[in-house]
């Protein structure tokens, strides 16, 4: 981190803030523990349902192929869409519990 003392202005005059508020910090703090659960759960379905219990889930099925090979083809894909549209859901909350929206 730079000293205070030892930064020097821009050359247009102009001096930027480069403290965060408390307000800046639980919003970051938030929006990542938000992606580390959506990345969790992606990761989940990717991995764990289309490589780790395939095993297991291919003993169900989806439209006559194994569950298993359905998540590895298809599942994953569509969590990911769906984690994707949650996750702007949530953002537009977040931005807006910490005033942060336009």
């Amino acid at each position: 981190m730079v000293d205070d003392q030892t930064k020097q202005p821009p050359e247009d005059g102009v001096e930027e803030e480069y403290d965060t508020t408390a307000n800046e910090r639980a919003y970051w703090s938030d929006n990542i523990r938000l992606l580390c659960g959506l990345m969790a759960i992606w990761l989940l379905v990717s991995f764990g349902a289309g490589i780790v219990f395939r095993p297991f889930l291919d003993q169900f099925s989806i439209g006559g192929y194994p569950l298993g090979f359905w998540f590895a083809q298809q599942g994953s894909i569509y969590a990911f869409i769906l984690l994707i549209f949650y996750y702007t859901f949530r953002m537009k909350r977040l931005e807006r519990k910490y005033d942060l929206d336009d």
